[in-house]
């Protein structure tokens, strides 16, 4: 097959293949060194709301291993207001994601086959944004896979940015007022 003929893929360029390399390598770094210090993040607490940023930041730029992001916004707004954990930890959450999106970018392969994956990116590629921010609002362990679904639909990373952030948002606003209504319920 010549490469004038229709059925042809490009090859990608080398700067391409080692932008890929290297952002799949940074995940995979991310994803290893928040796993080993998991029991050592919830530190981070005693710094406020920059400390819940990285916090949930470092919590959700692991890729399919979980580190408990979500309870520590849940605890700590017992401790602060809960508006303040929640956009603290939607921002931190939002950059996190960004993880999953430069693995699925770089490294869409490794998962290619698998039929969640598969369901996602058809919800992804026919919905867009709006099944991206729907999905980001659910406190859904397997997020990353939407990330994946997106950078290997090559969606532009500043528009995945800006559906994240506000389902991060509605779902922090939850946990966080949650949190803060049962500490409340627990004290009386």
């Amino acid at each position: 097959m010549d490469a004038s003929s229709p059925q042809a893929k490009p090859k990608p360029c080398w700067t391409t293949t080692i932008l890929r390399i290297l952002a799949l390598t940074v995940v995979i770094g991310i994803t290893i060194g928040a796993y080993l210090l998991r029991d050592r993040v919830e530190n981070l607490a005693a710094f406020g709301y920059p400390g819940i940023f990285l916090i949930v930041l470092i919590s959700y730029a692991t890729i399919l291993l979980p580190v408990p992001g979500l309870a520590i916004v849940f605890a700590m707004s017992g401790v602060f207001h809960p508006l303040g954990v929640a956009l603290a930890a939607a921002l931190g959450g939002a950059v996190g994601e960004f993880s999953g999106y430069l693995a699925g970018y770089s490294g869409r392969a490794v998962i290619e086959n698998w039929k969640r994956y598969e369901k996602v990116t058809a919800w992804v590629r026919k919905y867009g944004g709006p099944a991206i921010l729907v999905l980001a609002a659910l406190p859904n362990p397997f997020f990353d896979v939407v990330g994946l679904a997106a950078g290997a639909l090559k969606i532009p990373i500043h528009k995945f940015f800006l559906w994240v952030l506000p389902g991060q948002i509605i779902k922090m606003l939850y946990i966080a007022y949650a949190g803060s209504f049962s500490l409340d319920w627990i004290l009386k």
